[in-house]
C-alpha cells in the first residue's frame, strides 16, 4: 500500500516539474456553447432508445454491444444494444431494487440482445463487464453456485462444449414450471466468463422443450464474439 502511495505522490511531483518550464496555456472558457454531442430526439416512428436518451450512453458502451451475437432475421420482438443499470436489473433480478445497487457499484458497462422464435422460444443474452476481473470471477461463481437448488435449475449442469473449465457452464431445468391455466415454462441457461465480461444466455420455451444442443451452439457462437 506504502509503496502504491508513493509512486502515485511521484507521477505527481514530476508532473508539477514539468509543468514548471513550460509557458502557461490558457484554459478554454468554462461555458461552452458549443458541444461535439447529439442532442435528444423527439419521439416518432424513426427513433430509438439511444436517440431518444442521447449522450446516456458511452462510446465505449457500443464497443460492448457490439460483441452480442447478431439478432436473428425475421424474430419477434428484437433488440440489441447497450442498457442502463435499472434496465437490466429489471429483467434481471427477481428484486431489480436490491440488485441495482450492485450492479451500479460492480458492473462498468451492460449490453443485452433478445429476441423471441414463434411465440414458442424467449432468448435474452447479457453482457455484463465488470471494473476488474475478480468482479467477473465473483459473479460467475456466485451464479454457479446458486444454478443446482430447486428454485432454478436443480441440477448442477454441465461444462460448455468447446470452453475451458471454469470459463464455460450450463444448465437446463430438471422439470418445467407448471401453473392451472398456463404453458409449462422451462428455461436453459449458459455462462461464459471472458477477462472482465460475463455472457449471460437465457433461453426460454413455454412449451416445456429446450434443445440442448440449440443452447449449445448459441453459447458457442456468442463466445466467439468474445
Amino acid at each position: 500500500m506504502g509503496a502504491a502511495a508513493l509512486g502515485v505522490l511521484a507521477g505527481t511531483i514530476t508532473g508539477y516539474a514539468v509543468q514548471y518550464h513550460r509557458e502557461p496555456t490558457p484554459l478554454p472558457p468554462l461555458a461552452q456553447q458549443k458541444m461535439a454531442a447529439p442532442s435528444p430526439a423527439a419521439v416518432n416512428d424513426a427513433t430509438t432508445k439511444r436517440s431518444i436518451n442521447a449522450n446516456r450512453w458511452h462510446k465505449a458502451d457500443e464497443d460492448l454491444a457490439k460483441k452480442l451475437v447478431d439478432v436473428p432475421g425475421g424474430v419477434q420482438d428484437g433488440f440489441s444494444g447497450p442498457v442502463s443499470p435499472d434496465t437490466f436489473s429489471a429483467s434481471y433480478f427477481l428484486e431489480p431494487s436490491e440488485g441495482v445497487g450492485s450492479v451500479v457499484r460492480q458492473a462498468k458497462r451492460l449490453a443485452t440482445a433478445r429476441w423471441a422464435e414463434d411465440d414458442r422460444n424467449f432468448i435474452e443474452i447479457n453482457l455484463i463487464q465488470f471494473r476488474d476481473r475478480l468482479g467477473a470471477e465473483d459473479f460467475y461463481t456466485d451464479v454457479a453456485k446458486y444454478m443446482p437448488n430447486k428454485d432454478f435449475a436443480g441440477n448442477t449442469g454441465k461444462d460448455l462444449p468447446g470452453a475451458p473449465a471454469d470459463f464455460g457452464h450450463m444448465w437446463i431445468d430438471s422439470k418445467a414450471h407448471e401453473e392451472p391455466g398456463y404453458h409449462p415454462i422451462r428455461q436453459g441457461r449458459a455462462l461464459i466468463r471472458r477477462g472482465d465480461i460475463v455472457a449471460s444466455i437465457e433461453y426460454t420455451n413455454n412449451r416445456g422443450e429446450i434443445d440442448e444442443k440449440t443452447l449449445a451452439e448459441l453459447a458457442k457462437r456468442q463466445m466467439e464474439r468474445l
